[in-house]
């Protein structure tokens, strides 16, 4: 069975970011200029990411991924005993960390922009909360991708060509959860 779940916009976002996150803390020099670009590119990305949350449709919208301790539990349960239901959007667990990672990345955006201001300039709690956040952030990723893989292969459902197709081709045995 193939369900359409990530619209065009959704799909550009995430593997935009996905680039200029990598970019911005693996390549580049923190005092480069490019750094600050990224920066800014990636608060961009995140203000749209917000909007689009609100106004888009389908699975794009946080409505469809509100975080609940009961789906969590299920989804846990569902894991721990071995039953394999898909969710067409993202699932309880996925929902949580995607907040998170966009928590993250507002607290990354605010801190770098303060390290710029004469305000905060040199302040060294400012460059902490930078740094700190951006190392959560990227653990966080690490994690993301391990549960994608992880999820992918239990389910049998291909999470990576799904984010770069739009479409989650589900084995038809599989119970889905919409």
């Amino acid at each position: 069975m193939k369900f359409k779940v990530w619209d065009p916009a959704i799909r550009v976002f995430h593997w935009s970011l996905v680039g200029a996150f990598a970019a911005n803390s693996l390549f580049v020099p923190t005092a480069s200029g490019w750094h600050l670009v990224l920066g800014y590119a990636i608060v961009a990305l995140v203000t749209f990411r917000i909007f689009w949350g609100v106004l888009g449709r389908g699975y794009a919208r946080f409505s469809t991924f509100s975080p609940s301790l009961r789906g969590v539990v299920t989804q846990a349960a569902d894991i721990a005993t071995g039953r394999k239901t898909v969710h067409l959007g993202h699932t309880p667990l996925g929902a949580l960390m995607i907040y998170n990672i966009l928590v993250a990345l507002v607290i990354i955006a605010l801190s770098g922009y303060a390290m710029t201001t004469a305000a905060y300039f040199g302040v060294r709690w400012v460059k902490t909360l930078h740094e700190y956040s951006v190392i959560w952030a990227e653990i966080s990723v690490v994690i993301h991708v391990a549960a994608v893989i992880w999820e992918s292969r239990r389910t049998r459902v291909n999470l990576p060509l799904a984010m770069i197709t739009g479409y989650k081709e589900v084995p038809k045995e599989s119970r889905v959860h919409e």
